[in-house]
């Protein structure tokens, strides 16, 4: 490997320590104790070397946000395939894995964009964010106005399944965090309690007679 390419391949791994140690120290800390310097010294580097890969620390979570969002777009696509080969549960298993199984995670991630909006932080690489979104969106509805072609799903607008998917799943990262919910169900019961929402929301709208269910 040349110079000029092993130089590429450092920047871009140091890139990604970066943000593995910035998504490390937010879910150890939260959004509001993280600093630079912080991010800086879990990397091992100098802070002013953090800023030879982004402009701030809003700029690491949008990159965050960003690649949280193409991980599901990308498996949707996969998901999609299969889904067109006869296995409609295939996008909703995707859909509730990301979020419900990583509630956390998933908590975080709405924290800061809810803040970065309230902010007007970083307008510009949100509308990004938002295109990625918007072809998670696209592609789920296309997916589920084939299965309503096909008799598979119930015959209801596409987007009601992706509103559902998503009402479902906000609500499930919220009982994480209510105390009273938290209260009914132990620590160990838990992981199966999220099974058992994400197994719900993976046979909404669909025919129990007809679905390929794993």
């Amino acid at each position: 490997m040349d110079k000029a390419k092993l130089k590429i391949q450092q920047f871009k791994q140091r890139e990604q320590a970066i943000l593995d140690a910035a998504l490390e120290l937010l879910l150890e800390q939260g959004e509001d104790k993280v600093t630079v310097e912080q991010i800086a010294d879990k990397v091992d580097i100098g802070k002013g070397t953090i800023y030879k890969h982004f402009t701030s620390k809003t700029e690491i979570y949008v990159r965050l946000l960003s690649d949280y969002e193409n991980d599901l777009k990308a498996k949707l696509d996969d998901a999609v395939k299969l889904a067109e080969a006869g296995d409609y549960n295939a996008p909703a298993r995707v859909y509730f894995s990301h979020s419900v199984e990583d509630p956390i995670k998933a908590r975080l991630f709405q924290r800061l964009e809810e803040k970065m909006i309230a902010n007007d932080e970083e307008p510009e690489k949100r509308a990004n964010l938002e295109h990625a979104r918007r072809d998670a969106f696209d592609t789920l509805n296309a997916c589920y106005a084939k299965g309503i072609e096909v008799g598979r799903l119930k015959d209801v607008p596409p987007y009601f399944y992706y509103l559902s998917y998503w009402a479902l799943t906000q609500g499930a990262v919220e009982l994480y965090y209510n105390p009273y919910c938290r209260s009914l169900v132990s620590e160990e019961q838990f992981p199966d309690l999220l099974k058992f929402i994400k197994d719900i929301g993976t046979h909404i709208g669909v025919d129990p007679a007809l679905s390929r269910t794993k």
